[in-house]
């Protein structure tokens, strides 16, 4: 397909370019040394064990939210659905404050990340029980929205009653997400739930291809609706839970990539499935690179500049519909 090269090339070169941003100032030829034979001193530690995660998580995270908003919009043929739409970022968040509100996360490293994805383990189990395991499109999102909501009022409540301010500010910065301060230990933890998510998710191309025709067609074509279902939950709970865990909450990749990439592919969920993986790759490497350069001495939040980006889009899209629908 002639877009999945176009983006891979750019996601290949912003990979590269994130491995080469930061405040260390590091020339192009010692960075290199230092990533591939381990020999520089201090270089190797900042090119390892800082920047190597970062840009590694960065294209692990992209790709599990572009790709399950597209699996997500594929499923509920409706394209203002996005990844959290399930409940499963809002759980995984709360879990994530749980840990650090109760100090577990001090404890020890992998904490907060492993509480991030028993939230999004129950999240599952929760939306199996609420919508039912034959329950419709709508019974999905329903389940969904009162998870979330609930999730998202639990986690106000926490912060209400916090009486550690520090504390509070820790979960605040975290909720934004970010990229920052990541190890290998992060990525090892997170990649396997996301690989075994994202084979799921591209698994079910010609089944979404197929269910664009309607689910009783699609049925007629051989479609085992329950199975689709469950593979879309439990891959998207997969991804998503684990980007969660590791990266904080990063809002609108889900959401806007399928869109920009949707006019490209046809509008086949079958050929949106990749492209969206890579773009969402992609999205997250430029704006991971653009917090270090925008703000380096500020910290400036992943999740805050996707916002930023992405809200604008999103009101664009929906004057568009207006305009369409009037």
């Amino acid at each position: 397909m002639k877009v999945l090269l176009p983006l891979g090339v750019v996601g290949a070169l912003l990979f590269a370019a994130s491995l080469l941003v930061g405040p260390a100032g590091l020339g192009l030829s010692e960075s290199l040394k230092a990533l591939l034979t381990g020999q520089g001193g201090a270089v190797v530690l900042v090119m390892q064990e800082i920047r190597l995660p970062r840009a590694l998580l960065g294209l692990m995270t992209g790709a599990a939210l572009g790709l399950s908003g597209a699996a997500m919009q594929g499923y509920l043929r409706n394209p203002l659905a996005e990844p959290g739409l399930i409940g499963v970022s809002a759980t995984a968040a709360l879990g994530a404050v749980l840990s650090l509100q109760t100090g577990l996360a001090g404890l020890f490293a992998l904490a907060l990340p492993l509480s991030a994805l028993a939230g999004a383990t129950v999240a599952v189990l929760l939306i199996l029980v609420l919508a039912g395991p034959r329950g419709g499109a709508l019974s999905l999102i329903l389940a969904g929205v009162a998870l979330s909501a609930l999730a998202a009022a639990l986690t106000s409540l926490v912060l209400n009653l916090s009486p550690n301010p520090f504390a509070a500010m820790e979960i605040v910065y975290w909720m934004m997400g970010s990229l920052a301060d990541r190890s290998m230990t992060h990525v090892w933890l997170a990649a396997p739930f996301m690989a075994v998510g994202l084979v799921m998710l591209l698994s079910l191309g010609r089944s979404l291809d197929a269910l664009t025709l309607g689910e009783d067609a699609a049925a007629s074509m051989g479609v085992n609706l329950t199975r689709l279902r469950l593979a879309v939950i439990f891959g998207t709970a997969l991804v998503v839970g684990a980007s969660v865990s590791v990266a904080g909450s990063i809002g609108f990749v889900g959401l806007v990539v399928p869109h920009v990439l949707r006019p490209f592919v046809g509008a086949r969920p079958s050929r949106l499935l990749p492209a969206a993986g890579l773009g969402g790759a992609a999205v997250v490497l430029a704006a991971d690179i653009a917090v270090r350069l925008i703000a380096p001495d500020q910290d400036l939040k992943l999740g805050v500049l996707t916002a930023l980006i992405g809200a604008p889009f999103f009101l664009h899209l929906i004057w568009r519909l207006r305009g369409e629908h009037a």
